[in-house]
């Protein structure tokens, strides 16, 4: 099961919520996103999950993940209060530096400490207040602490000034960081454009719309040009083009008949369809992506692995070094300063945070995942991320990758007597009922104007092409295997690009090629 957990906005929380849950042996594979705050685990106990988690951060809500809601939509509310805060502070500060020196030497001197300590009241009082109720609660060595104690500390010994810009570093760099992971969270939404919003269902006669998630096996749905497929199912009734771009990254439309299977996410381009439903929602090809981009970051690699064991034991490390360079250097040598050198280790205690450490690593990788997918990769986890550096040899699917996915004719070459313009006037005249991207190609090739009564007679043979009477003249435009079925003897061509074959009146007229457009980085990109 997956949820999402709410109000967590630590990673080292996250971190500490997942070695809790790992140590229970009635759950296996849990694992806490910390870029996502989504929880993935094998079980369905829900409140043995909240119990556990509750004894570590209170005040943490675990829901169910809801398919219906993007789950990589930000909180805009949030972020809006987070830079009020941000600002207020700051103004506060800087009028607190301003007119330090004058406060000082007046009366108003409390003046000074009413500014500062309003400041850090607003920037400090919720990583202090979590700080003692993780204490109480016998957890003592995280970053609230760190930052508290540091801060608290500076103002003991009359730094307000440090104990306030330390505090509000701290804010900011969580603010960018929460920028940062919702960057990378808008880069995957691209790909979550898939989800299908509805379906049309046929119900006693009439056409109804409904979620996709309560349409069942063997219900039928219509599906009208420009609309998505739903589900996955088999066409009953209709013939179209559909688009499998989104799910398959190929840029020619495929003709879609009686009896054939089309999947949940496909774009119906031309024709109205009539489909079975043979998967539910859950079980759909739409579904199976959508479920790899949501897990994407929870696959994790190694390194996310060792950083989470790391943190365990670097914050009761750091509070150790801090009290050493606090105390030893004194107790060693009369010279030394107390104040000084309890400074450097508050010095210490801030600059060893471990959110940072612990975010830094898994970030990483999420931004990585997050760029790819701004460039239509699907990278299925971080572990996935680190096997692409021991790679030695990459295979590129040619269209639409290394080429534009726009295609022209760039070779005609006729045959039998035929002309090159007779031969792409035969295609031209052949293909114009088509919308195929190839037959848009050669109609756009001809560039003359095509006057449909010529055409008596227009039959689109799917999988292999067309036949056509044009002024009298039987046209057949298509390749190798319809040629053979009307056993034409004809050219074998081994040559890049698309071939469609001419044949006039069952003589073979020649042949034209059909080629994408190489893009004009595509060398740069396989060189780097």
């Amino acid at each position: 099961m997956k949820y999402r957990l709410k109000n967590i906005d630590c990673a080292d929380c996250a971190s500490k919520i997942e070695t809790e849950l790992k140590k229970v042996d009635q759950f296996k594979n849990a694992s806490v996103d910390s870029a996502l705050n989504t929880l993935t685990i094998d079980s369905t106990d829900l409140h043995l999950v909240e119990k556990i988690i509750h004894k570590i951060e209170p005040d943490v809500k675990v829901e169910k993940l809801d398919r219906k809601i993007n789950p990589f939509s930000a909180d805009k509310s949030k972020t809006k209060h987070e830079i009020a805060r941000i600002l207020l502070v700051l103004g506060l500060f800087v009028i607190g530096m301003i007119f330090r020196k004058e406060l000082q030497a007046t009366e108003y001197r409390w003046g000074e400490y009413l500014l500062f300590i309003t400041a850090y009241l607003i920037s400090g009082w919720g990583v202090s207040l979590k700080a003692a109720k993780n204490a109480l609660r016998g957890r003592v060595f995280d970053e609230h602490f760190l930052m508290t104690i540091a801060t608290v500390g500076a103002i003991i010994i009359q730094e307000l000034p440090e104990a306030i810009a330390v505090m509000w570093f701290y804010n900011v760099g969580e603010f960018v960081e929460g920028l940062a992971v919702n960057r990378s969270r808008n880069s995957i939404r691209s790909l979550l454009e898939v989800r299908p919003e509805f379906a049309n269902i046929i119900t006693d006669g009439k056409l109804i719309s409904k979620s996709p998630e309560d349409v069942s096996i063997g219900e039928k749905i219509i599906v009208k040009p420009g609309e998505k497929i739903p589900l996955d199912g088999i066409v009953l009734e209709g013939s179209s083009l559909v688009d499998t771009y989104p799910l398959t990254g190929e840029s020619i439309p495929r003709k879609c008949d009686i009896d054939e299977e089309v999947l949940a996410g496909m774009i119906n381009k031309t024709g109205i369809l009539t489909v079975e439903v043979t998967k539910n929602f859950n079980e759909s090809s739409n579904s199976k992506i959508l479920e790899l981009v949501e897990n994407a970051s929870s696959k994790k690699a190694e390194t996310e692995k060792f950083i989470t064991t790391f943190a365990r034991y670097y914050t009761p490390a750091i509070v150790i070094i801090a009290l050493c360079i606090a105390f030893l250097p004194p107790l060693i040598s009369p010279s030394a300063q107390l104040s000084d050198w309890v400074y450097r280790a508050l010095v210490i205690l801030v600059i060893s945070c471990p959110c940072a450490l612990v975010i830094s690593i898994p970030l990483g990788y999420f931004g990585g995942i997050g760029g790819a997918s701004r460039r239509g990769i699907l990278v299925k986890g971080s572990n996935y991320l680190d096997a692409l550096a021991k790679l030695k040899t990459i295979v590129f699917d040619k269209t639409g990758t290394l080429t534009r996915g726009v295609f022209k004719v760039t070779e005609i070459v006729p045959s039998n007597g035929y002309s090159e313009s007779e031969l792409l006037k035969f295609a031209a005249y052949a293909e114009y009922y088509s919308s195929h991207p190839i037959a848009e190609s050669v109609k756009e090739a001809f560039g003359n104007e095509i006057i449909p009564a010529k055409i008596s007679t227009h039959q689109e043979i799917s999988g292999q092409g067309i036949k056509a009477e044009v002024n009298g003249d039987k046209i057949i435009a298509g390749n190798d295997r319809m040629l053979h079925t009307e056993n034409i003897e004809h050219h074998i061509c081994d040559v890049e690009g698309t071939v469609v074959h001419i044949a006039v009146n069952k003589i073979y007229a020649g042949y034209i090629i059909i080629s994408d457009i190489i893009k004009d980085d595509a060398k740069q990109a396989l060189d780097d």
